[in-house]
């Protein structure tokens, strides 16, 4: 009989395999780790008199560094009792509680099916492979070598190109003898509608191959070299072989680095993973065009009791985190938890690599919180509640965050670390001084000569150095929008059809004031609520949602410097032209930004000419950027203007 893999994995995901071959050994109390499922004994399989038999839980297999003996349940169970194959299967199912399924010649065929499949994947990355080689993979190559990708990277991870060509890859597995019916159940064809001719689905992108936990190909991630595609990144449709929410990309390699006692950390993107991963962090793995989800965290706990959860430093990130946080306490287990890094705003694990190695991506690790301590800086925002209501409404949300737990343990110690924590920022700072010494539950007052302590409450960050630099934790400010975010909200404030085919990339725009941000995701949640089709009605609606004061100053400042361009009168195509303007401005900004904080750190780590005027270079940048007017040839002429300035 034939069991399906899917069977035969249920089975060694239920049944450790300690228990297997402890009915047959007697395991080295001094070596083994029960707990972690670590064990030792003599080997089985041949006389010894030092324990040199590892089984390991994790991995699900043992082995003799003795004689070599190595496998998984099965085989133990066919080579210590001479069971057939069919024999241990029954027997380990049993013990299991899996029930045998019943002889199905169909399932057996689809089976087979599915092994073919996993050979026309590995046929598709070969042709990958080749072509970014190849003289057509130029471009490709070059954007890996400006992201410091390096030649190794890309043959350890088996990155490829995917050339702009509607049938190239379709006409190679063709020539490999795949069938059309396999080409679109691997789901590396697409069709459309109208069109009775499937055509490659990647086309024009950098290729990243992913693998199942057995190191087999079961789908792609492209990454788009072209500027005006819908998806920068497109990942392999949902297939028999893939199924995005339990998967993680370098899952095989971060499970073995895992068991070998490296952190396992969770970034957000395949980048990400391949610079963390050649600065030394092989337990890197990435989710895979979703947020991370309850399989995600089971599959991370099976390498790892607490997983390091590492979060862009932009607002995108924070949103991330909290979500993050959210999902994760409800299945919270004792000795089971996570922690959460923030990375310096405006940086990814990416660049955070290229701009400081090692050390920088080391440091933000090290500053990773518990995530009770992440939960309670959320809800305070690193700062003290001034009312006794406020108070009271701090207590019953973290109240509200432990009963979500379902573990009764894990929730009464997530009580008290809660009520411990309120305490000591509750208690009246006066008792922090008795005895002339300064207690910890005191309040810094920042304001006067030299700083110090005050018995009169003041805000008091709770936090780490990490934490506190993360836009999770900045208190709102009453700062205005910059005259160029004001023209880019204007822009879409007036004419919200604007928003529509660019909501993504609207909702991780990366505003410098708080208060833009706030008015942006206002805007962003009514345009995706529908009914806001027009820039009168968003306008009642901002007013209904306390932005009216603060969408009346950006008028007056875009006024005062004569920008019309987001007005409300002008027709739409120059409102976009505009848009579309002002934004390339704003992502010029961001990136020089990023680049003159890593060249501030430079300057500060070595004293010399280049990189002080790589500095300067930086900064002239930035200013010819603020000052930089559009120059656009009849800019204008639809709505009855031929004003060139914006």
């Amino acid at each position: 009989m034939r069991f399906s893999d899917a069977f035969l994995d249920e089975i060694r995901q239920r049944l450790p395999i300690t228990q297997v071959v402890g009915e047959h050994v007697v395991w080295d109390k001094r070596k083994s780790q029960p707990g972690r499922g670590d064990m030792w004994a003599c080997c089985p399989f041949h006389g010894e008199k030092t324990p040199s038999f590892h089984a390991d839980d994790r991995k699900g297999i043992y082995h003799c560094f003795g004689c070599g003996a190595t496998g998984d349940h099965f085989r133990f169970l066919t080579e210590k009792t001479g069971m057939s194959f069919p024999e241990a299967v029954e027997r380990l199912a049993n013990m299991a509680g899996v029930p045998m399924p019943a002889r199905d010649a169909e399932a057996e065929k689809r089976d087979a099916a599915r092994r073919s499949l996993h050979d026309v994947m590995e046929i598709a990355a070969g042709y990958f492979e080749a072509a970014l080689s190849h003289n057509i993979g130029a471009r490709a190559r070059g954007y890996l070598n400006e992201r410091g990708v390096s030649p190794l990277s890309q043959q350890r991870f088996r990155i490829g190109f995917a050339p702009d060509s509607r049938n190239g890859l379709k006409e190679h597995l063709a020539a490999n003898g795949v069938s059309a019916e396999e080409m679109k159940a691997t789901g590396l064809v697409a069709e459309r509608e109208g069109d009775p001719l499937p055509y490659d689905r990647f086309r024009n992108r950098i290729m990243f191959p992913i693998t199942d936990f057995r190191g087999r190909i079961i789908a792609f991630g492209g990454r788009a070299l072209s500027a005006d595609v819908p998806a920068k990144y497109l990942n392999s449709p949902e297939t028999e072989l893939f199924h995005k929410r339990s998967v993680l990309y370098n899952g095989q390699t971060a499970r073995r680095a895992a068991h070998d006692g490296a952190p396992v950390v969770v970034v957000e993107g395949y980048l990400d993973v391949i610079a963390a991963v050649s600065a030394g962090f092989q337990g890197t793995v990435a989710p895979l065009g979703t947020a991370l989800t309850e399989d995600h965290l089971q599959l991370l706990w099976r390498m790892s009791d607490i997983p390091i959860l590492c979060f862009d430093g932009d607002t995108a990130g924070q949103r991330a985190a909290e979500r993050a946080a959210g999902m994760v306490l409800p299945d919270l287990m004792p000795g089971k938890s996570v922690r959460i890094a923030h990375l310096p705003e405006g940086q990814d694990p990416d660049d955070l690599v290229r701009a400081e190695g090692r050390e920088g991506l080391q440091r933000v690790l090290d500053g990773a919180m518990a995530l009770s301590d992440t939960v309670f800086a959320m809800e305070t925002g690193g700062q003290m509640p001034e009312t006794p209501e406020a108070r009271a409404a701090l207590e019953g949300r973290l109240r509200e965050r432990a009963n979500a737990i379902r573990d009764l343990t894990v929730r009464r110690h997530y009580q008290q670390a809660f009520d411990e924590k309120l305490n000591a920022l509750f208690r009246p700072s006066w008792q922090g001084r008795r005895g002339g010494r300064q207690g910890s539950a005191g309040f810094y007052r920042g304001g006067g000569q030299g700083g110090g302590w005050s018995g009169a409450p003041s805000p008091k960050l709770m936090v780490s150095e990490t934490l506190r630099n993360s836009r999770l934790l900045k208190p709102g400010r009453t700062m205005d929008p910059t005259p160029r975010e004001a023209a880019i909200l204007m822009c879409l404030i007036n004419h919200p059809q604007l928003c529509e085919s660019r909501l993504e990339t609207l909702a991780e725009l990366d505003f410098e004031t708080p208060q833009a941000r706030e008015v942006l995701r206002t805007v962003l949640d009514l345009v995706t609520a529908g009914g806001k089709a027009d820039g009168k009605a968003m306008l009642v609606a901002l007013g209904a949602t306390g932005h009216g004061e603060g969408v009346a100053r950006m008028q007056a400042v875009l006024a005062r410097q004569g920008v019309w361009q987001s007005g409300s009168g002008i027709a739409v195509e120059d409102a976009e032209t505009g848009l579309r303007h002002a934004l390339a401005l704003h992502y010029k900004s961001v990136q020089l930004n990023r680049e003159l904080r890593a060249a501030e750190r430079a300057l500060g780590e070595e004293l010399s000419e280049e990189n002080l005027e790589r500095l300067r270079d930086i900064r002239n940048q930035i200013t010819s950027v603020d000052g930089t007017e559009a120059l656009i040839e009849g800019f204008g002429s639809l709505s009855g203007r031929a004003s060139r300035s914006f």
